[in-house]
């Protein structure tokens, strides 16, 4: 795939994975792997800045939890994030229907 095409969708896969409940970083990047049937890999390179810009931007709230022995970083949506996520998945949807409808035609 190409990773170009992927710019500014990461943040919204993210939202809509918490959009479900708390989780940290490797959970919402198997979350992604499994329900894009493998297409989405979220690598670490991508994945922890785009929390890290969605928890500035207060779209996500976190805190450490201890599970297992593992000391993990949890990430909950906020109302912002969850207007945030509206809003995204409002222009994805006219994006994809726009490009649908000029590959449609071919």
């Amino acid at each position: 795939m190409d990773s170009r095409l992927l710019t500014g969708t990461v943040e919204m896969l993210i939202l809509e994975v918490i959009s479900e409940g708390p989780s940290y970083g490797y959970q919402i990047a198997q979350t992604v792997l499994a329900r894009s049937r493998g297409y989405f890999e979220l690598k670490e390179g991508s994945l922890y800045p785009a929390l890290h810009r969605l928890e500035r931007q207060k779209h996500l709230a976190a805190n450490w939890n201890e599970t297992d022995g593992r000391r993990r970083k949890y990430y909950k949506l906020t109302a912002a994030g969850s207007k945030a996520l509206a809003t995204k998945k409002q222009e994805w949807t006219a994006f994809s229907k726009g490009v649908q409808g000029v590959l449609g035609h071919a």
